[in-house]
């Protein structure tokens, strides 16, 4: 059964924070910012995140990263590709230094959203910008 692109958007989020064996508060925080702040989420009823976010973590333990990720991407219309990739970067970053699981995780979001490399270089210099700290 096929998922809305914002449901889609967070599950990519959940498994790119999920990823290094847990979700930490402050990657929740960053997700619920992210869908608060980003217009691809403008008429998303976030009383449902919480549920959106959980059902990702019981789909990934039921069927598989890979399943939640096929399903997820073919969700997301090519034009909002970047965006997808732009937002999982986001939850990778919010660490500051990224463990080998996100990484090959980021490696799979870019690869399955078939982004640009010049796009997805672009994306990920300008997150490592914004949290380098003074």
């Amino acid at each position: 059964m096929a998922i809305s692109l914002q449901d889609a958007l967070i599950h990519i989020m959940v498994v790119t924070a999920s990823s290094d064996e847990g979700i930490s508060d402050h990657e929740l925080d960053v997700i619920g910012s992210l869908v608060v702040r980003s217009p691809v989420f403008a008429d998303f009823d976030l009383e449902r995140l919480s549920a959106v976010a959980n059902a990702a973590v019981d789909k990934t333990n039921s069927a598989g990263l890979d399943a939640v990720l096929n399903d997820a991407i073919a969700s997301v219309p090519k034009r909002l590709h970047d965006t997808a990739y732009a937002l999982a970067v986001e939850v990778a970053v919010v660490d500051v230094q990224l463990p080998q699981e996100e990484l090959r995780l980021l490696e799979m979001v870019r690869d399955r959203l078939d982004v640009d490399r010049l796009v997805t270089a672009a994306i990920e210099a300008s997150a490592r910008a914004r949290m380098r700290a003074a």
